[in-house]
């Protein structure tokens, strides 16, 4: 077992610890809650995180005496010179304890923990979200150090990001280009009217106002949704068509 005398070292803050978490696009947006699992050090169930064996008392350090120091005399051509030092067996406590056999003194043993976390509104990807306390078990009852968690948002299949600005696209025919037309455009609203004025060129982008992403830490505030238009141009088209269009420029031309 992890019996034995060792020292009773100062406690020592755990490490920090790092997670990558996967979001998807719209609680990217709106915010939501994720539970995810972290391994990590945990406190020791066995002794409380003390390092000791439960119903062990310290005792004083034979090697400095519970001073904590010991001084080493070293020897120079100007004669002995007296070094003071931090006891190397009890690290300047004065006190030295039997292990806990679970954690063989360290005072924290391996595990995990379910982490819940709120994603904030307006998160991107790369962004890191710092949970105190969520860290590694420090050593022999230290503080726990901390959680940072790395965001990665998940691509959308019709929406493309930047910034808080949103992108997608919108097909409309070459008729609606010409005459104009009210379409349904898909925002990460749902589906909200949007007028596509007379005479649109291709690759036109038309602005929806505050239907983008909400500002990290101010989500009433937005960025606006980017709409750009794909003319479609029928590569065949039936005879009516064809003839209608024929009268079209033929007006053009008497008109030029």
């Amino acid at each position: 077992g992890g019996g034995g005398t060792t020292s009773e070292r100062r406690t020592t803050r755990g490490e920090n610890k790092m997670a990558t978490l996967n979001v998807d696009f719209m609680d990217a947006v709106f915010g939501t809650n994720k539970e995810f699992e972290v391994s990590r050090y945990e406190t020791c169930g066995t002794c409380d995180g003390s390092g000791a064996k439960p119903g062990t008392t310290p005792r004083t350090c034979t090697t400095c005496g519970g001073k904590g120091q010991v001084i080493s005399i070293m020897r120079t051509p100007l004669g002995q010179l007296q070094q003071v030092q931090t006891c190397p067996d009890c690290e300047g406590t004065g006190q030295t304890f039997e292990k806990c056999e679970t954690c063989f003194g360290e005072g924290r043993t391996r595990g995990s923990r379910k982490i819940s976390l709120r994603i904030p509104p307006g998160i991107d990807s790369g962004q890191r979200l710092r949970v105190r306390g969520e860290g590694d078990a420090g050593l022999r009852g230290g503080a726990k150090g901390d959680l940072f968690v790395q965001i990665s948002v998940k691509p959308h299949p019709e929406f493309r990001r930047e910034g808080n600005t949103i992108h997608s696209d919108a097909k409309i025919s070459y008729i609606d280009a010409i005459l104009g037309k009210q379409i349904k455009v898909k925002t990460v609203d749902g589906l909200v009217d949007m007028k596509v004025p007379k005479g649109t060129q291709p690759e036109t982008t038309l602005v929806m106002r505050n239907r983008g992403i909400p500002t990290l830490g101010n989500s009433d505030q937005r960025g606006d949704h980017h709409v750009h238009v794909k003319v479609i141009i029928p590569k065949e088209i039936s005879e009516e068509e064809q003839k209608l269009i024929e009268e079209v420029r033929k007006l053009k031309e008497e008109k030029a």
